[in-house]
């Protein structure tokens, strides 16, 4: 567990695991859909929440106030949190087939990975009840992003064999929709690109998720899908905005294929360096890990994944996490010092967070 006087971390792989709410808190949930691999995108949410919390320190302090993330081992231990209980959950990415059944440990698509599909339908509880409850907020990352995809019937994945090019790995190009480009939130997006259309993500996927000729719309905002050879969008969806906040601005529900927490060269190299530190990793992994990160977060394209970044996951969290800590503060007779609507303004120069993204 990671403790500070702002924030606490903890671990639920057993159901005395289990925390109840706390007055003194305010919790928000991390979904790991790693199943035990050794992984940097968990920790660096993690740590993306941390520094959140560590930025709002005198708010939190005046109303007696902490963040604590409570982090769910979904598919080794079946642990799914209860529909209710957060109202902001961060899902991550993850190996293997992104149906359960098909991950046997042996398949080339599985990675390794043998699972049991019991947690999928406690899962899809939580997500309709997230969708239901505009109170909560949902990010779904890569791997999380592919199972709401299956949850709600929008997409179906494909895999990514030699004629989609193999596994996507890198910063890749994405085409934003024209929904995007009318998005009160998406659209500010838009003017930071050089095009208006085009953003680079960083992408660690085998598969594609792609829309169905029968698939549910369900009236589901599609907002980029993964460029195509020819220039134009192609057929993978690549983002996905399920619902909205109560002021029809901010995504509420929002599922990226992308890795938008992966970002902050200094930042995730002290990642890296902790696991090595604790013995969670070997050194190859972490030898391994330095060099993909000098490859993909150092170049061209650091102010384009930042800008990313920005938009498809931080401002959103920190919107979320700054209204339930102003709600929070309201109900204890504080008011001003916080407003999450600042977050959605500051955003149009994508540059209020350059401390998260270095």
């Amino acid at each position: 567990m990671t403790r500070t006087d702002t924030f606490s971390y903890h671990r639920v792989e057993r159901p005395e695991d289990e925390l109840l709410p706390d007055p003194r808190f305010i919790d928000v949930a991390v979904l790991d859909m790693n199943h035990g691999w050794h992984n940097l995108g968990h920790d660096a949410v993690v740590q993306h929440l941390q520094f959140m919390a560590e930025q709002v320190v005198s708010p939190l302090a005046s109303a007696d106030l902490g963040v604590r993330v409570i982090s769910y081992d979904v598919r080794r231990s079946l642990m799914v949190p209860k529909p209710g209980r957060f109202g902001l959950l961060i899902g991550t990415g993850g190996p293997g087939h992104l149906d359960p059944r098909e991950n046997d440990g042996v398949a080339a698509w599985a990675q390794g990975v043998d699972e049991d599909p019991a947690w999928e339908a406690p899962l899809w509880e939580l997500f309709d009840s997230i969708l239901e409850d505009e109170a909560t907020a949902m990010f779904a990352i890569c791997h999380s992003y592919g199972l709401v995809c299956r949850w709600s019937g929008i997409a179906s994945p494909v895999l990514r064999d030699e004629s989609r090019g193999g596994k996507s790995a890198g910063v890749v190009p994405n085409i934003l929709t024209g929904e995007a480009k009318q998005h009160p939130f998406f659209v500010r997006l838009t003017q930071c690109l050089p095009d208006n259309r085009e953003l680079r993500v960083t992408d660690n996927r085998l598969f594609d998720l792609v829309e169905q000729p029968h698939g549910e719309r369900n009236g589901y905002t599609r907002l980029s899908y993964e460029r195509s050879g020819t220039g134009g969008p192609g057929d993978a969806l690549t983002m996905v905005e399920f619902a909205r906040d109560w002021e029809g601005i901010m995504p509420r529900f929002l599922g990226v294929n992308h890795h938008p927490e992966v970002i902050g060269r200094n930042r995730i190299k002290a990642v890296l360096s902790r696991k090595w530190e604790r013995g969670e990793v070997t050194r190859e992994w972490y030898e391994d890990r330095l060099l993909t990160l000098e490859k993909h977060l150092s170049g061209e394209y650091d102010e384009a994944i930042r800008i990313t970044s920005v938009f498809t996951f931080l401002a959103p969290v920190e919107f979320y996490l700054h209204r339930m800590l102003r709600e929070r503060r309201e109900a204890a007779g504080l008011f001003g010092t916080v407003d999450e609507n600042l977050v959605v303004l500051r955003a149009d120069s994508a540059s209020h967070m350059t401390s998260l993204t270095e």
